[in-house]
């Protein structure tokens, strides 16, 4: 659905081009949460929005949206291996939220171009 879109490379592109901010940046000691929560956080809000947006959806068009996000969560892993149990920095977090709504675009598109057209 998502994960073999032009759409989601352009997105993963976008996300190897500012690993530095990951590689590079020192963890915020006073945040609790990690890289790793704040993406699944974040993906799970903007997953939960889609899925309120379009109500119509039936039970098996939302497993397969959820099974996307699996699969995101999981190339999200891969990519940033070394960093998802550092505490999140601000600038990390910020960057997270941008990341989490370009997904969620995403998920706009292909759910009315595949499931409403």
């Amino acid at each position: 659905m998502v994960t073999d879109t032009e759409g989601y490379i352009h997105i993963v592109e976008y996300l190897t081009e500012h690993l530095s901010l990951f590689e590079n940046s020192p963890s915020d000691h006073h945040s609790s949460d990690t890289v790793m929560a704040v993406i699944e956080q974040e993906l799970s809000e903007q997953i939960m929005i889609v899925c309120n947006q379009n109500e119509e959806l039936s039970f098996n068009q939302r497993n397969i949206i959820i099974r996307e996000i699996d699969a995101i969560v999981y190339d999200l892993q891969e990519i940033l291996s070394g960093v998802v149990n550092n505490k999140v920095s601000p600038s990390q977090k910020e960057f997270i939220k941008e990341f989490s709504l370009l997904i969620k675009n995403l998920f706009d598109i292909e759910v009315h171009a595949q499931f409403l057209s």
